[in-house]
């Protein structure tokens, strides 16, 4: 009998090698355990990363790697597919069967530009280019400072395509007391944008309302 998969819980997510790793994993944590099937995309550059901030070692393959997260997150391992870089046959190399969401976390500057200029070298470049032709939804949680010029032209160039640019700029009014509050604040702010519940940190009012 051949397994369908709800379209409304489909998303791919790329980590890319900018600072943030513990986003990125926050991240997934959450995808996971909302019951979307996530496809991941690793840079090879996000493997340093993820190392030296998190101290979390990757395998090389594909499904060494998605064994590895699925067992540092306790979390099953059949909603994760983790997608080679030059994997040209995974679905969301393909406008017919690509998920119809996507978020860049941690956002490089080189991802952005990248993407902003259609370049489609690698799979993960072409997720985004495909997302963004399909007129799916694209988040790019760039993780940079300051910006230059060029960084801003190029949010701006995919923002007027209808990307959203949410910088990793956590907030403070909701009184983090560890660096994980921070996190959450900005995997939240994603969750909320994507549509997906979330109760990491309450939306600004309704908390105070309640009182």
């Amino acid at each position: 009998m051949t397994k369908i998969i709800n379209e409304q819980k489909r998303i791919t997510l790329f980590w890319s090698g900018a600072s943030g790793a513990p986003y990125g994993l926050r991240l997934l944590e959450s995808l996971l355990a909302a019951d979307y099937q996530v496809y991941l995309l690793i840079s090879s550059a996000a493997r340093v990363v993820l190392a030296t901030e998190h101290g979390l070692k990757l395998p090389s393959g594909p499904k060494a790697a998605a064994e590895a997260l699925a067992k540092h997150l306790q979390c099953p391992t059949d909603k994760l597919v983790v997608c080679g870089k030059d994997d040209w046959f995974s679905p969301v190399a393909s406008g017919s069967a690509a998920p119809k969401q996507m978020v860049v976390c941690p956002c490089s500057a080189g991802a952005l530009a990248a993407i902003a200029h259609g370049m489609s070298d690698n799979l993960a470049e072409r997720a985004a280019d495909v997302v963004m032709k399909e007129r799916g939804q694209l988040l790019l949680v760039v993780r940079e400072t300051p910006f230059s010029t060029l960084h801003l032209e190029n949010m701006l160039k995919l923002s007027k395509m209808g990307v959203t640019i949410m910088p990793a700029a956590p907030g403070f009014y909701h009184q983090p007391e560890s660096i994980d509050d921070l996190v959450d604040f900005m995997v939240a702010r994603i969750l909320d944008h994507l549509g997906i519940e979330q109760v990491m940190v309450p939306r600004w009012g309704y908390d105070q309302r309640d009182k």
